[in-house]
């Protein structure tokens, strides 16, 4: 490639700090060229911290730089649609942390504001890009355990502190909107189908307000039933089963892994049982390659910002009933 992709970073997001950026940075085809935060002296220790060259004391300027070629936005929920807008509005393509918006027609707005402009957009659910996932979507299409009737998955975590902005409802937070919104992605990704019906029980913090644990129903045109849960205070998990007619997928670790885990997915092919070694990799990488590629190679990313539309509309039909 004859360049890299100059990106700036919305915000001193933990998940830009910890993970997104040395990610970045790492990568074959991109640079962090500049932070930007609310406050000038916050943007100028994050940046110094990471070794980026420049930091602004506002979006405004990082959006308005003619040396970005590319934004990453980790901004609270509730912040996603604005900014990412904004950016749009300011001809700098984006790659938004999930989920994309508050809810589908936010989502909508969002993607028309980068399609009407011609501009690249995509939502930052990195573990699509891990060869595991894409390991068990080549094993389903190729047919290993026949017609799919089940999917079930979980990604809970206890929360550490009462402040986090997840458990804030002004912001957008909520079990289902951080990780439920990855059991309902693998869901979709792995049928190849949107669901037409969900059910769904929460329980709703009574100084949050958000659904600080939710487990969600599914229900997909070919009769494949997806079942779930997710929460803030249960102690970790993060796996995916699939069951078919023929056979049966387990993959955990599968949303979320150090970079330098190698995870095994298990499979059965009828009687027969099998463990497949995956190489171990870092998927934040792997999607920033893909998006920067993308721009240097002026085709779509990998996974087209519709399908965040559709994420979504899982995720709406999902608290609409839960609250129902």
């Amino acid at each position: 490639m004859s360049r890299k992709i100059r990106w700036g970073i919305l915000s001193t997001a933990n998940i830009g700090r910890e993970r997104v950026i040395p990610a970045i940075q790492q990568s074959r085809n991109g640079e962090v060229a500049a932070v930007a935060s609310r406050s000038l002296d916050r943007a100028r220790a994050f940046a110094a911290g990471l070794g980026i060259p420049r930091a602004y004391g506002s979006y405004e300027e990082l959006i308005a730089d003619p040396e970005i070629d590319a934004i990453y936005n980790p901004l609270p929920n509730s912040e996603h649609a604005p900014w990412s807008i904004r950016c749009a509005e300011g001809g700098k393509p984006v790659l938004c942390e999930k989920p994309l918006a508050s809810d589908a027609d936010e989502t909508r707005r969002m993607v028309e504001a980068f399609t009407s402009r011609g501009l690249s957009f995509a939502e930052a659910f990195m573990y699509r890009f891990h060869p595991q996932t894409v390991q068990m979507k080549r094993l389903v299409d190729e047919g290993a355990v026949g017609q799919i009737k089940a999917i079930s998955s979980a990604f809970t975590f206890s929360i550490r502190r009462e402040d986090d902005i997840r458990l804030n409802d002004a912001l957008a937070g909520g079990a289902l909107m951080d990780v439920g919104c990855y059991c309902v992605n693998v869901m979709r990704l792995l049928t190849g189908e949107e669901p037409h019906r969900a059910g769904a029980v929460a329980q709703f913090g009574a100084s949050s307000r958000v659904d600080e644990s939710l487990a969600g129903v599914l229900f997909f045109p070919s009769g494949a039933v997806g079942h779930f849960d997710c929460g803030f205070r249960t102690f970790r998990a993060n796996f995916c089963e699939l069951r078919g007619t023929d056979g049966r997928i387990v993959a955990e670790p599968v949303f979320n892994m150090e970079p330098d885990y190698a995870p095994t997915l298990r499979l059965w092919r009828g009687e027969t049982y099998e463990t497949i070694s995956v190489p171990a990799a870092n998927h934040y990488t792997l999607m920033a390659e893909d998006f920067a590629e993308a721009l240097l190679e002026n085709r779509p990313p990998r996974y087209a910002p519709a399908d965040g539309i559709r994420n979504m509309q899982a995720i709406d039909l999902l608290y609409a009933a839960a609250r129902a």
